[in-house]
């Protein structure tokens, strides 16, 4: 089983409004979710990625988990890819949501390792292999800030053995790996911080995973097609007045900077996040915005 994915699958952030009576006080808006996920499409996204850590995906009722990836799918209209989030604390939890993502439409599932156990080698390989058994395409996701849990290079060649395992989203930090697992396994090593893109393309990773794509689809796009086409010079020019706003994918408070970020730009819906996620200090706040305008500056400047 293979799966395309070549291009920039965007993890998306989900829409909430007011609502006393659900949960923390803030109820999905699907209807300003399957907007955003068309305008991604729309503006050239090869993907889009629902309940992963910046859709906020821990914070949802199951039914409201479930109901995201239909959302998706139906808004997608197989235009492009749904690679649906199924994380998990054990691999019967994941592979449940595997199960739903499969019923309802999904292309493919972004797996990260058992969430909030410093699982072993081997309890890694049966998550996945466990997982796998569903059907759908796996990329492997890897961020042992988070998880506590480092998909090395030797590991994931392993786990690429396990039929259905195609790529691995790669957010260690550490571009290096790009080279090294390539040179292990076959597999496709996707970029997974967006702060790291330029050099993880550069490297040969053929795809990416984005957050800040949530707020510049169009120049994600066209970043991605300069690095992949071997114009170097212009992809280094773009990236360099990008990285500063990309470099809050990699912080604490991504999920509410990249939200206040589509909010800036204004051509979609950012909002609040649910709890624990509370609103960003005065000072990220200011740092956000900040970045944010020197990127806008340069971009309706070009």
């Amino acid at each position: 089983m293979t799966m395309d994915l070549g291009g920039v699958i965007v993890a998306t952030t989900l829409a909430f409004t007011p609502d006393p009576a659900a949960p923390g006080g803030l109820a999905v808006d699907y209807e300003r979710f399957a907007a955003h996920c068309d305008w991604l499409i729309s503006n050239g996204c090869r993907g889009v990625g629902p309940n992963g850590s910046l859709g906020e995906y821990s914070s949802l009722t199951d039914a409201e988990r479930r109901k995201v990836v239909q959302v998706a799918v139906e808004a997608v209209g197989g235009r492009g890819l749904v690679v649906a989030g199924v994380h998990g604390v054990g691999w019967h939890q994941a592979r449940h949501w595997a199960e739903l993502a499969r019923q309802d439409g999904a292309d493919g599932v972004l797996l990260l390792p058992p969430t909030l156990y410093r699982a072993s080698e081997a309890e890694v390989i049966e998550h996945y292999t466990r997982v796998a058994e569903v059907g759908l395409p796996i990329m492997m996701y890897n961020n042992p800030i988070d998880t506590k849990v480092d998909l090395v290079p030797s590991l994931v060649a392993k786990l690429a053995a396990i039929p259905n395992v195609v790529a691995i989203k790669e957010f260690s930090g550490d571009v290096r790996r790009v080279y090294e697992i390539r040179e292990r396994c076959d597999i496709d090593v996707i970029a997974g911080a967006d702060d790291l893109l330029f050099e993880s393309l550069v490297n040969g990773a053929v795809g990416w995973f984005a957050g800040y794509p949530n707020a510049f689809p169009a120049e994600a796009v066209e970043l991605y097609e300069l690095a992949r086409a071997d114009r170097i010079v212009e992809a280094r020019e773009l990236y360099r007045h990008l990285v500063p706003a990309f470099r809050w994918d990699s912080r604490t408070e991504f999920v509410q900077a990249i939200k206040l970020s589509i909010d800036i730009v204004g051509r979609s819906y950012g909002g609040p996040t649910r709890p624990p996620r509370g609103p960003l200090t005065p000072e990220h706040e200011a740092g956000v915005r900040a970045d944010m305008a020197a990127a806008l500056q340069y971009l309706t400047s070009r």
